[in-house]
């Protein structure tokens, strides 16, 4: 009986150190020289060059939309910095908001896009939703908005 519990507890430590590594290895990093932090204990922080992500506006609001219906907004955003700006994430507070993004690193003087798609089906009111972008500026985080009415059809 203890000889059963003793191999039990190995497959199951076995199998939760797998599970933990995700049974396989990727390497998804970003190569090194792309990511900058202007904040080193270096103090080099004047020196660094770093992009500068800066929106034309960081708010949409759709106004009135008819319960079903599918919106998009892109969200226009200029590189000022002196870096290739690079969006490494981005990720949405729903599932009815789907966000497109510039993959592309952006060259300093260069324009990029997000493309926010809000689907309306099965809500109803004032929507307020959130788009979090993590990208390779300072502050690193960026968070764009939309809001929307959703306005129930009367049935006839």
């Amino acid at each position: 009986m203890i000889y059963i519990k003793h191999i039990f507890v190995f497959f199951f430590v076995s199998l939760l150190l797998w599970s933990c590594s995700g049974g396989q290895q990727h390497d998804n990093r970003l190569p090194a020289d792309l990511v900058n932090n202007p904040r080193s204990a270096t103090g080099d922080s004047a020196k660094s060059k770093m992009p500068v992500m800066q929106f034309e506006n960081k708010e949409h609001d759709f106004g009135k939309v008819i319960q079903g219906e599918k919106v998009t907004y892109a969200f226009r955003f200029d590189n000022h910095g002196q870096a290739d700006l690079l969006i490494t994430s981005v990720s949405s507070s729903c599932g009815c908001t789907v966000p497109e993004y510039t993959t592309d690193p952006i060259a300093p003087g260069q324009k990029g896009t997000v493309k926010v798609t809000f689907d309306s089906s099965n809500r109803r009111g004032f929507q307020n939703k959130t788009v979090t972008l993590v990208t390779n500026t300072q502050p690193s985080s960026h968070t764009l908005r939309i809001k929307a009415q959703v306005i129930v059809p009367e049935n006839l």
